[in-house]
């Protein structure tokens, strides 16, 4: 199996661009089983990349899954990188800052009614709480799923590489994890909710 989602791959020869519009964040196992998905709006752009935000409010869902959030929350997909990192408003019920999901490169594709950005979920995950602790989750899910869904080796290597470069810019609170998300929440508190 490819690192890539099925109907995301990028077409040949063309430019990766993120699309206008609606947005749906959507993630996947590697099985190719459906994990997290949420509609976001595109808040705009940075050197980190592309902000994406969600109201309190926005419907979260999986297979069996479902809740609605009750605080604002910004999903960073970075220009290059496997992760997809999401920042959390203060006050609500998620009880970290920033939880990072460690995934394949996100992958973006324009659609009839706005477009999908959608990764591989790894299972490593790097959460910075709200007391500034920083932790690795999920690492038993990682070392079991990679044996038994036969994740390559150097998709194991690069996920094990960006969870510590993950982790160490969270613990030394550097850039994109410093509070360069707070613009972004002044964006979103002004833009349009998505429908």
């Amino acid at each position: 199996m490819s690192d890539t989602l099925p109907g995301l791959e990028p077409v040949a020869g063309t430019p990766v661009h993120v699309p206008a519009g609606r947005l749906r964040v959507r993630t996947r196992k590697w099985t190719g089983r459906a994990h997290w998905e949420h509609d976001a709006v595109l808040l705009g752009t940075d050197e980190h990349g592309s902000w994406l935000g969600a109201p309190a409010g926005t419907a979260v869902s999986r297979p069996g899954a479902r809740f609605v959030t009750d605080q604002a929350t910004l999903t960073l997909v970075p220009h290059t990188g496997a992760f997809l990192a999401t920042f959390y408003a203060p006050g609500g019920t998620v009880p970290c800052e920033v939880y990072v999901d460690i995934t394949t490169e996100p992958l973006w594709q324009d659609g009839p009614e706005g477009g999908t950005v959608g990764a591989v979920d790894l299972d490593l995950d790097v959460v910075r709480g709200w007391s500034g602790r920083v932790w690795v989750e999920d690492d038993d899910e990682f070392a079991a799923h990679r044996v038994r869904d036969a994740y390559p080796a150097d998709l194991v290597r690069r996920a094990a590489r960006t969870c510590e470069e993950v982790r160490l810019a969270l613990t030394g609170r550097r850039p994109p994890y410093d509070g360069t998300a707070g613009i972004w929440f002044d964006a979103l508190a002004g833009s349009r909710e998505p429908s």
